[in-house]
């Protein structure tokens, strides 16, 4: 029987940060997963990407796989604007505004994956085993027991639940989970167009939601996230390449000229999910098995890090000499359901006020974005906030 000290089960960029933050710590540690490892494609950017906050940064740093992002791809962006389409509302920030090299950076989550995996396999402590399902997890006081597909047990005193929004093990523990539907489909797609990003990330608020232009290593490169309702999303799906690229161009107003897609559109729908439990005794949750929230402020990837960053720090301050114990958990728990309610309530108030074409909505619109941009004080507090 294999014996390790904890079992995290999904290997995302969450599961694998979890993975090699405890082995870092020198915890014995497995990491499987169903799925394939990562795979980068050289010629063609992900249409997943993520905006990677300082504070992301600064874990993957000390994970050691920041330098291995940076040799394959990432763009650093050092200017947001985010405007209103119905108002005159606009908001601008500058890195050199805060005194920082950039902003952020937005980064494909397969280049993370593969930046996590090649450090994972330099750890002696960490064993990741991809395309191995389990057949069983079971649990006492003190010990986890996870059996493998291929009938091979291993035995854990934690299990790291990072298996998605549809968590079959949040599901089996019957940790009950509060969702609702943001009756919005995302469409994910890589874009060209006349006029380069500089280095800037764009988001626009239509009646129907939110369209952002993400920065890529190629300065007339973006990655675009529409936000919109099922039926238009649908609509835009199927539009032929020409009449698509007209649609996003008029929904940015030209900004960057004749905008043209040459990549696959995806669409997926977006649901709120937050777990009101995250601790079962010896398994928790992390990253998306615990909360989804709406992707227009892009902190769905940087929420999930924290949640790592926590616990990472909840081990190595803890000086009980035992591994995952009940205090411990408790207040990885607390911490992290906290600060993702706060949130969760955030992201559904931004987009009840940005969405439709309400009058009074798109006066306080116009008028918190031009007050907010003009009071600096307030901006850097907003930004800093943003960066964390």
């Amino acid at each position: 029987m294999k014996q390790v000290q904890a079992i995290v089960v999904g290997g995302g960029c969450i599961g694998l940060s979890a993975a090699l933050g405890l082995a870092n710590l020198g915890k014995k540690v497995l990491l499987i997963d169903a799925g394939k490892p990562a795979q980068v494609d050289s010629d063609e950017f992900g249409l997943r990407v993520s905006a990677i906050s300082k504070a992301s940064q600064a874990l993957f740093e000390k994970l050691g796989i920041w330098q291995g992002i940076q040799a394959q791809r990432l763009a650093a962006y050092t200017n947001m604007d985010v405007r209103d389409k119905d108002s005159i509302g606009r908001i601008h920030f500058a890195s050199n505004e805060l005194d920082l090299s950039e902003l952020g950076h937005i980064v494909e989550n397969e280049v993370i994956r593969q930046a996590l995996i090649t450090q994972c396999e330099k750890n002696d402590n960490l064993e990741i085993l991809f395309e191995t399902p389990y057949s069983s997890i079971h649990q006492t006081d003190e010990q986890v027991l996870v059996t493998l597909a291929s009938g091979e047990p291993v035995m854990a005193e934690l299990l790291i639940a990072c298996d998605g929004a549809n968590s079959a093990i949040r599901s089996q523990f019957k940790m009950p989970i509060t969702f609702w539907d943001y009756d919005h489909h995302a469409i994910v797609a890589t874009v060209t167009s006349q006029v380069p990003h500089a280095n800037t990330a764009r988001q626009v608020f239509l009646p129907t939601g939110p369209l952002a232009f993400l920065p890529l290593p190629e300065q007339n490169t973006h990655s675009i996230v529409w936000s919109t309702s099922p039926e238009h999303a649908k609509q835009l799906l199927a539009m032929e390449e020409g009449e698509f690229n007209k649609a996003l161009t008029v929904a940015f107003d030209s900004e960057l000229g004749l905008c043209c897609v040459n990549s696959q559109r995806l669409s997926f729908p977006l649901k709120m999910r937050y777990a009101r439990k995250w601790v079962e005794n010896r398994v928790i949750l992390m990253g998306d098995a615990a909360h989804t929230i709406h992707p227009l402020a892009g902190l769905g990837m940087n929420l999930g890090l924290k949640d790592v960053a926590k616990l990472l720090q909840l081990v190595a301050d803890d000086q009980s000499n035992v591994f995952a114990n009940g205090k411990l958990l408790r207040q990885y728990e607390m911490a992290r359901k906290a600060d993702a309610q706060t949130h969760i309530a955030m992201m559904q108030g931004l987009k009840e006020l940005f969405e439709g074409s309400n009058p009074v909505k798109k006066l306080i619109r116009g008028i918190g974005l031009n007050v907010v941009d003009a009071a600096k004080p307030i901006k850097h507090l907003f930004a800093e906030k943003a960066l964390q």
